[in-house]
């Protein structure tokens, strides 16, 4: 539960990058610790926008196998295994091609997909998962679709069933 306790559901390692919201004091040798679960959220989903940016610029598709394959590579995961366990948790298809971070449009099924990697990130079950830390951090990240955003969230009853 290293996640949990360092506010860094999906473990993002540490890095040059200084990460807004990241706590001063970093005990972690390995993986960045934050002050909330918001900004630990907020940087998943700047890693996100990050590998729809880097995907796009290398003519590839923003799908659930391509950031799986980057995020857990097989020289250091079972990739497989992670690809296989998020389309469960997610219920999203591997090779849909997912819409950019940045629009808002696109929150349902990343939203998902943060779920089930903060499921097998952190080793929880997705009830367990803070639904509105995900959508805090996605606020943080991206302060000007805060409308669309609780616009989408307030008629959406999946969301609220999870």
């Amino acid at each position: 539960m290293r996640g949990i306790r360092n506010n860094n559901p999906l473990n993002i390692r540490r890095s040059a990058t200084r990460w807004q919201g990241a706590r001063e004091e970093q005990t972690d040798k390995s993986f960045v610790q934050f002050k909330s679960m918001a900004y630990g959220y907020r940087a998943a989903w700047k890693v996100l926008q990050s590998y729809y940016e880097r995907f796009c610029l290398q003519g590839q598709t923003f799908t659930v196998r391509n950031i799986i394959s980057r995020w857990a590579p097989p020289s250091e995961n079972d990739t497989e295994s992670y690809i296989t366990n998020v389309l469960k948790i997610s219920s999203i298809g591997g090779r849909e091609n997912l819409l950019p971070p940045s629009n808002a449009s696109g929150y349902g099924r990343l939203s998902r997909l943060i779920l089930a990697m903060t499921c097998i990130e952190c080793g929880i079950p997705s009830r367990q998962v803070d639904t509105e830390a995900i959508a805090q951090g996605y606020r943080l990240a991206f302060p000007k679709n805060r409308e669309k955003l609780d616009e989408w969230l307030a008629g959406e009853d999946e969301y609220r069933d999870w």
